[in-house]
């Protein structure tokens, strides 16, 4: 395990692991494979030819890479220098992408060569550098050209302390300020020790990452892996069956995978009548998944399957490592809970004033834990109206039970408000769900004169050209809901929109149908 270094920054724990395991493999990008002592010269190289540019521990450095070895190498050569990474999505549009850099203060970037074009018109400081990855641009420094010159200048690794900051993490910036997110270095590694001990991951495990690496929970994918001396295997794109074919040539032991990926994974190992024995544990991860799938999925995989909840500022539910956890043990007993508290962590519930709620209550979740992020870099105020005293207040409504599990109930902008009555989607959404034509759906608000906001659900199909009949959808409503329950609107449609994390955009539904941009 990690406990020998714990003190130490990641790197420290990255060099230890290739140094024990020199001819190990160390990960696998597409076609692109290292062992640790290549990973390890690679990585030093890059970082002695970025500080020989001039990039410095403390300097911030905006990312735009797909899933390539690449990133992987710069994640572990920031490390290293003590710079800022500040990751973003290669999917934002210009002046989305110019304004979450702006906002992180970026002073030098390294982008793909086809999404250089988007950057134009963001400048640099005096001083900042711009380096390109996956071919060359004109005024842009290509990556592989600071690994040679790394290679032919090397530098000694600076000492760093822990509590540096490491990641900058930023909302879109497409709808109001962007938060940029500061994590340390000493908070994403135990994150990913957290995580390591709660999942039994040790170096003899394969651990395959499916998501963007932008994205925390990729990261912790990767990271976790390399500075323990396990393999990690980064998929370039995720498709079901390519997930399930990595598995398989990998021999995959261990991996995090979003909801709505675990739900196509199941349908195609179900229609193959497939099952994975290489992997020893699964964890379902960002939104949660519907009672329906984890039966199936805990009824079809022999291996230990986990489902967490959490937050970016928390290391806990889009960005993640856990705040709570589900076990097997407990996952039939208590199917629509995410679990409890990891140790360590501490999760409460309280009402709109800020004050304790009895079991099995609705409320906001919030959580006291070591992990807890730096604050918004630059916005004290926001940081501060984030906090609950010591908790970080997630913004998502939950209900405790009198055994300490914790039941997701959504975010709390999602509620329906119906003539004074609040109304939680998930209520809604889990009875659809079991229509056997009903593939996901989303409770919405959709205005009204009288009541304010009525319930509207969005439906995605598995067979479009013979959806259910609205009045079959009503008629299960109305055996299992209530009457302030029952939704006004049904609109069918083939699938639901998503952001890039593969996870339910809500936000877009809300706006396309509350403007009728949707028909039925």
């Amino acid at each position: 395990m990690l406990t020998a270094l714990q003190s130490a920054p990641l790197y420290t724990h990255f060099r230890h692991a290739a140094e024990c395991n020199p001819g190990k493999l160390a990960l696998v990008v597409g076609n692109v494979h290292y062992a640790y002592r290549d990973l390890l010269q690679e990585v030093d190289a890059l970082a002695d030819g970025l500080s020989s540019a001039g990039v410095e521990a403390g300097d911030p450095v905006g990312v735009l890479l797909p899933n390539c070895a690449e990133f992987v190498l710069l994640l572990l050569a920031g490390a290293r220098l003590g710079v800022v990474i500040v990751p973003q999505s290669m999917g934002l549009a210009e002046d989305a992408l110019i304004s979450t850099f702006k906002a992180a203060d970026v002073r030098h970037l390294v982008a793909w060569s086809g999404a250089t074009a988007k950057l134009a018109d963001l400048s640099l400081p005096q001083g900042g550098i711009r380096v390109v990855a996956g071919g060359a641009q004109a005024g842009w420094t290509p990556l592989q050209a600071l690994i040679e010159a790394g290679k032919d200048q090397p530098k000694r690794a600076p000492m760093l302390q822990d509590e540096l900051p490491y990641l900058m993490v930023l909302t879109s910036g497409s709808t109001g300020k962007p938060k940029p997110i500061l994590l340390s270095q000493r908070t994403k590694l135990m994150r990913a020790t957290a995580a390591a001990e709660l999942y039994g991951v040790s170096a003899d495990d394969v651990t395959l990452a499916a998501t963007p690496l932008y994205h925390s929970l990729a990261q912790r994918l990767v990271l976790m892996p390399l500075i323990s001396g396990g393999t990690s295997i980064v998929m370039a794109h995720f498709s079901p069956a390519t997930w399930i074919a990595e598995v398989r040539r990998h021999g995959v032991t261990f991996s995090i995978a979003v909801s709505s990926q675990l739900r196509q994974i199941l349908d195609v190992l179900i229609a193959g009548k497939e099952t994975l024995p290489s992997l020893r544990c699964l964890v379902s991860s960002s939104a949660l998944l519907d009672d329906a799938t984890k039966a199936r999925l805990l009824t079809h995989l022999p291996c230990e399957f986990h489902e967490c909840y959490g937050a970016s500022e928390i290391a806990i539910a889009t960005n993640l490592s856990p705040g709570t956890n589900l076990s097997p043990g407990d996952a039939l007993r208590k199917l629509g809970s995410v679990g409890t508290a990891i140790p360590g962590t501490d999760v409460l519930i309280i009402d709109e004033n800020g004050l304790l709620v009895p079991p099995n209550t609705p409320g906001e979740i919030v959580c006291r834990t070591p992990m807890l992020f730096s604050g918004y870099y630059a916005q004290p105020a926001a940081t501060e109206a984030a906090m609950w005293g010591h908790y970080f207040r997630t913004g998502d409504l939950g209900m405790m039970d009198s055994e300490g599990f914790l039941f997701f109930l959504g975010r709390i902008k999602d509620i329906i408000i119906c003539g004074g009555i609040n109304i939680y989607p998930k209520d809604i959404e889990d009875v659809i769900a079991t229509h056997p034509s009903v593939k996901e759906c989303a409770a919405i608000p959709l205005p009204d004169e009288q009541l304010g906001e009525v319930v509207g659900v969005v439906v995605a199909v598995h067979a479009p050209d013979a959806p259910p009949a609205p009045r079959d959808l009503q008629r299960l409503c109305m055996q299992r809901l209530g009457d302030f329950q029952q939704p006004r609107r049904f609109f069918i449609v083939s699938e639901l929109p998503r952001n890039t994390m593969g996870k339910l955009d809500k936000p877009a539904l809300r706006q396309a149908y509350s403007t009728g941009l949707y028909k039925e």
